[in-house]
């Protein structure tokens, strides 16, 4: 097995660097761009020659060395080339048993257990409750989920969850919108009262012929408008009191609107096929996060200025600049209650990593936050991850990057990109006449979340995206629906093949199939890499790799021909299926065998 070449080959670098001197050696073996430099190369010489002070080609060819006293099958040759680079040739038996080993691990291909026995939580998508989710909300949630299923398939134990912030004066304008712009007749009076004993006399999303989270976008847009009314805005600004003094009308009003904003978007998550195995609710814990800083006040960790307001004590020891963690009022503050709410995750899941997928303008909160938590005894600062990502936009005609902006009216919400990708590829799908109404509007919604999902995972996660549909449906290029295709092409041969995939005969050596055999036993290496990195982002690239290069391979071979080498090419093009489901089902896309 290739994995099992590269362990002993490591092991033995190791040892002798150890010998040497070295402590802790750490040996990369890479793959290689091209077939002539072999199948892995390693860097190793040229990292640690000034540390033992010998030329990295002479550590090069005693590395090498050190592998004659190690019986390891399945090396052709290892060539040592300058400046100290080490080439590493599998030989022809090697890849063969790879390829079938691909066939039997099936949907387990590429899975492993580096994170066995751990115990993961994931924190994305916690969109406010107050607005329909849009794109800066998709790209969240494909990062966040792309991170749950990665973790998965290293053996973690992972939870997926989220917090609504469905408190405080965003929400209250909410619900007065609600009461003013929902009115089923503009004698209604815009109270909380007269709805308490009247619900009838307001629309519901049903009445109106809207989406939940569109209806109750609607409501938040009008109440803000609102604000420009003196009067609205005492009133609303009252709704917060009496919400937190346990008004029962104001909280029967409160949990109106917003089951309506959660109904919303639950079913854009259901569309998406994501998931929260939790649900944290602000208001189920935001009081206790004072009592985090009374702790902290009492341990030393925190100060109390002379105004009141609470300080941390971070630049001494964290070079992290202080910040308020409770305001000269006694109200708390979002990090007062991210503390309580991690420690609540910490203890609740007995997790050993938590993670947040949050934008990277809250990036010095988060240090803060974790810098904090450590000091407080709830956990070290390595326990936590923030994953950022970067913004979404749109793409101008002259091709450059726009920032979205609620206030300027440029918002793209996720469920009318979708639909506009989804007419696109049902407009194809007609033209081809080869599908019934019913089958274009089921493939048509499958092939526009892949294109969708895979046109935002395909770029580096810390890269400002523009989506392009027309670039997301092109099937010749770098795009989701070009990586189905290819699928669609591997399920097709396999259909069309009268015999039983898995047995072959081998050739006598590899021809035009090489470098596709080379691709496929990389795939392995690309999930650890995007485990390391927490972005799905490489296993993206990879399918686009391997898509072209069994294209390529098909271009020129003629894989159902009867001879005796049929069934050792049908196992290739199933070895490529194979991999680029398990490949997509991470980035969370479903494959169809047909289009």
């Amino acid at each position: 097995m290739v994995q099992d070449i590269l362990v002993e080959i490591r092991d033995a670098f190791c040892r002798h660097l150890e010998i040497m001197g070295v402590q802790n050696p750490e040996i990369t073996l890479e793959r290689v761009s091209s077939v002539d430099f072999g199948d892995y190369s390693s860097n190793t010489a040229l990292r640690y020659a000034k540390q033992v002070k010998i030329n990295p080609l002479e550590l090069a060819e005693k590395l090498v060395l050190s592998l004659q006293d190690v019986d390891i099958n399945g090396v052709l040759k290892i060539k040592v080339v300058e400046p100290g680079f080490i080439n590493i040739y599998f030989d022809s038996n090697t890849k063969l048993e790879h390829i079938a080993s691909i066939i039997e691990a099936d949907e387990r291909y590429g899975a492993n257990t580096s994170h066995a026995g751990e115990t993961w939580v994931i924190e994305h998508t916690s969109p406010n409750p107050n607005k329909a989710m849009h794109l800066g909300h998709l790209r969240n949630n494909l990062v966040g989920m792309g991170i749950v299923r990665l973790l998965e398939r290293t053996g973690a134990t992972v939870t997926s969850d989220a917090i609504y912030n469905n408190r405080g004066i965003a929400i209250a304008k909410l619900m007065y919108g609600f009461l003013l712009y929902m009115r089923k007749s503009g004698d209604t009076p815009v109270s909380i009262e007269h709805w308490a004993a009247n619900k009838s006399h307001w629309y519901s999303p049903v009445e109106k012929d809207l989406k939940p989270d569109l209806f109750v976008t609607e409501c938040y847009v009008e109440g803000e408008k609102a604000m420009a009314n003196p009067d609205a805005e005492e009133v609303t600004r009252q709704m917060v009191v009496d919400w937190e003094a346990g008004n029962e009308n104001v909280w029967a009003l409160w949990e109106h609107v917003l089951n309506f904003a959660y109904e919303g978007i639950h079913r854009t998550l259901s569309r998406l096929g994501s998931h929260w195995d939790k649900i944290w609710y602000e208001h189920e814990h935001y009081k206790e996060g004072k009592q985090y800083v009374a702790d902290g006040l009492e341990r030393g960790v925190f100060e109390k200025l002379e105004d009141g307001a609470v300080l941390t004590k971070l630049e001494e020891t964290y070079g992290l600049p202080e910040t308020v963690v409770l305001k000269k009022d006694g109200t708390s503050l979002y990090i007062t209650q991210d503390l309580a709410l991690t420690d609540l995750k910490k203890k609740t899941y007995g997790a050993e990593k938590l993670v947040w997928v949050v934008g990277p303008e809250q990036s010095m909160a988060f240090k803060q936050l974790f810098a904090v938590c450590e000091q407080l005894g709830i956990g070290a600062r390595e326990d936590f991850t923030h994953v950022t990502y970067g913004y979404v936009g749109l793409k101008e005609s002259d091709g450059s990057f726009k920032k979205m902006s609620s206030r300027a009216g440029t918002v793209v919400l996720i469920d009318d990109v979708i639909d506009s990708v989804k007419n696109v590829i049902a407009e194809r799908l007609t033209v081809d006449s080869k599908h019934s109404p019913e089958e274009i509007s089921e493939l048509s919604e499958k092939l526009a979340l892949a294109a969708v999902k895979f046109g935002f995972l395909r770029s580096d996660r810390n890269q400002d995206l523009s989506f392009d549909i027309d670039q997301s449906v092109n099937i010749h290029g770098d795009s989701g629906m070009y990586v189905m295709y290819s699928y669609v092409r591997t399920q097709s041969i396999i259909r069309k093949f009268t015999g039983t995939v898995g047995t072959f005969e081998a050739p006598d050596e590899l021809g035009d199939e090489s470098a596709l055999i080379r691709v496929l036993q990389y795939y392995p290496d690309v999930i650890k890499k995007a485990q390391l990195d927490l972005s799905v982002h490489h296993i993206a690239q990879y399918l686009l790799e391997l898509s072209s290069e069994f294209n390529s391979w098909y271009a020129k071979e003629t894989i159902l021909d009867g001879s005796d080498m049929e069934p050792y090419r049908v196992v290739l093009a199933s070895a490529v299926g194979t991999t680029l489901k398990n490949g997509l089902e991470i980035l969370g896309i479903e494959t169809v065998s047909k289009i």
